[in-house]
């Protein structure tokens, strides 16, 4: 009681009392004080209950960096994050840790990056902001990512899906996956600044363990991550891992360390722990001394890379999924995570849909198949409808120039190329027209139609071709072309029975990026036989940047070849983040009936193949056409060099 009346005097002097940088007020290290002292009225957002007088709570003043007491506090390097002793850090004004980030920081432009950022436009100024102006920059950008951040929550709220029945969190960890960075997905949000959040990274979260009226935070540690999600681990819990939880990363109740201290919210210990110390404050200057932290710009840079610039109306053209020689009109109707739902123009009840990412090689900007030579359905609609707009093209995926004067890619030429038709399977296939800007059409030998409507258009640097023998040195299972009977196919063979060429070594893309996956990796991937659907998937094979996605619960034969790049590929919690629907593994029943239309149109294409034997690995053959001999790099199955790498090399006769 003598505590809490001592207490209750020192509120009452609260001008002339000040809090350290936890919002802890000197000398004491449990209060009973109401948490309505803890900010101005014009700094709350949210009416605060009472707090119980037992429970120890670390307050705050919206003041990180302030100190008049002299005594020592916690500090955040402005530029790289790092939580310290205050006066452990570098200069005056204890902003850095060290000199290399006092002089990084100093640069012109970093300083308007910053200040532009946080000037938020038509917004008149208030009496809030007033305040934030005597504040540190860093508190000034802290407010400002909560702001963003707040905006973010409103608008996943609205569309978040859940999943019933599953979770990523509790799928990892009873049987010991490993997910893929986020660096591996440079089309996802984050994916080119997801930075160095590691495990150890401290956080501000809510506290859960806790039965106060209102919503109060602690810290946490990354334990463990998986995509955008993270194991987090309350401070104080030592090596109990009771009350761990998954979070998703870039989500709005995930803050830097100092965030509570800018925005007045209390730091509360979970109550489990809340016994095993007297002073909270000690301990956390302890623990978090030389500890990393989120930027504190984080929460900015989600949204920012969550705008996408595709909108609602635009006009692209796209292939017609009924007939993949040629391509079509259509309107974007939706736009989530990057993903676009597009409605063929002349749908008119809106239910004939494709799905694909704004980044994807199906998609064109009007006008691209009259310029490059391709097929193109006319649309019955001879006028723009209200509203509709043709999106410019500088929004598309540019393609790598290529040199077509030289030796080129020839009509009648042989390789090999994943089947749109049948992803599994790559099949030997033959160049059946040559279009501009490095444009190719092909089919694959044996499940043509006369008419070539199901020839498919790839460009000569797609990663979904391949020069003949890829497979054999690969040990991958070529498809022959349908009822061909001289098994098991040798490629010297076929070419002489055909009369034809394979298609020069030189003229395919090599380049083998730094991607970072390796075999066992989850993920979320789409379905390309059934493109709204993102799943949850697994990495179960890679042949240099060539990978084999397997969608869990499904059986083999569904496995679809997949670029490294390919921005059909998410991290774990990206359908979490952005709202898209995820769609868990297939049950044990749905396995045994495949009652999904999307398996049964697959099965059915396979069965196609099902007559041919299992290839088997062919001998290297001694020579080509044309009298060019080539050497084959030979290694492992499943190559995870992530350095660049060639699949042939030619020998000098």
């Amino acid at each position: 009681m003598e505590n809490t009346k001592d207490l209750t005097e020192h509120t009452s002097r609260a001008g002339r009392k000040r809090r350290d940088s936890f919002g802890m007020f000197d000398g004491y290290d449990s209060c009973s004080e109401d948490t309505s002292s803890s900010s101005s009225s014009d700094e709350s957002e949210e009416e605060v209950a009472p707090l119980p007088s037992s429970l120890p709570i670390i307050k705050n003043n919206g003041q990180v960096y302030t100190y008049p007491d002299g005594k020592s506090g916690m500090a955040t390097c402005e530029m790289c994050g790092m939580v310290g002793v205050r006066d452990a850090f570098y200069s005056k004004t204890k902003r850095f840790c060290s000199v290399s980030c006092s002089r990084s920081y100093s640069s012109n432009s970093k300083k308007a990056s910053i200040l532009a950022r946080l000037q938020v436009a038509g917004k008149p100024p208030t009496k809030k902001a007033k305040v934030l102006q005597k504040q540190p920059l860093v508190a000034k950008l802290a407010a400002y990512a909560q702001y963003q951040a707040t905006l973010q929550n409103q608008a996943k709220t609205k569309a978040a899906v859940p999943v019933e029945g599953f979770s990523w969190g509790n799928y990892i960890n009873s049987n010991s996956f490993t997910a893929a960075p986020v660096t591996c997905f440079k089309h996802a949000p984050m994916g080119t600044c997801w930075g160095d959040i590691s495990e150890g990274v401290r956080v501000e979260v809510p506290n859960t363990d806790c039965s106060l009226p209102t919503k109060v935070f602690w810290i946490a540690g990354i334990v463990k991550l998986a995509g955008y999600n993270a194991l987090l681990r309350y401070e104080g819990f030592e090596n109990d891992s009771s009350l761990d939880f998954w979070c998703n990363v870039c989500g709005s109740d995930i803050h830097p360390v100092g965030w509570c201290a800018t925005s007045g919210k209390p730091l509360v210990p979970p109550r489990t722990i809340q016994h095993k110390y007297t002073n909270w404050k000690a301990f956390l200057v302890k623990r978090l001394t030389g500890a990393k932290t989120l930027p504190p710009d984080f929460s900015q840079k989600v949204s920012e890379s969550m705008q996408y610039p595709f909108k609602t109306s635009m006009r692209v053209e796209v292939v017609d999924k009924t007939h993949l020689c040629r391509t079509r009109v259509a309107v974007v109707e939706s736009v989530i995570g990057g993903r676009l739902r597009l409605v063929y123009e002349e749908s008119e009840d809106k239910t004939d849909d494709f799905w694909c990412h704004m980044y994807s090689p199906l998609i064109h900007h009007i006008g691209w198949s009259r310029s490059i030579g391709h097929r193109f359905k006319r649309s019955d609609i001879t006028k723009k409808q209200d509203g509709h707009f043709d999106a410019p093209p500088h929004l598309f995926m540019k393609v790598k120039e290529v040199d077509a004067a030289g030796e080129w890619f020839k009509e009648g030429m042989k390789l090999e190329a994943i089947d749109p038709l049948n992803l599994s399977a790559i099949c030997v296939a033959t160049i059946r027209k040559v279009l501009a800007d490095g444009y190719l059409m092909i089919g694959i030998d044996g499940s043509e139609a006369a008419d070539g409507s199901d020839w498919f258009c790839y460009h000569a640097t797609s990663p979904s071709i391949f020069p003949v023998g890829f497979c054999e040195i690969n040990m991958i299972e070529l498809t022959p072309p349908r009822g061909y009977t001289k098994l098991p196919f040798k490629w010297f063979d076929y070419l002489r029975e055909t009369d034809s060429i394979a298609a020069p070594v030189k003229l395919f893309n090599k380049e083998v990026p730094n991607h970072g996956f390796h075999v066992g990796m989850k993920l979320e991937a789409v379905d390309l036989m059934e493109p709204r659907l993102v799943c949850v998937a697994t990495v179960t094979r890679i042949i240099h940047r060539l990978l084999r996605i397997h969608f869990d619960g499904w059986e083999d034969e569904y496995d679809q070849w997949v670029d490294c790049e390919s921005p059909d590929l998410y991290p774990v919690g990206w359908c979490q983040l952005t709202g898209y629907q995820l769609q868990p593994p297939a049950p044990q029943s749905s396995r045994d009936s495949q009652s999904s239309s999307s398996k049964q149109k697959k099965k059915a294409k396979s069965q196609q193949y099902k007559g041919h034997k299992k290839m088997t690995s062919l001998q290297l053959k001694e020579e080509l056409l044309d009298g060019e001999e080539y050497s084959f790099l030979q290694g492992a199955s499943d190559q995870e060099s992530n350095g660049s790498a060639s699949y042939y090399i030619k020998q000098e006769p």
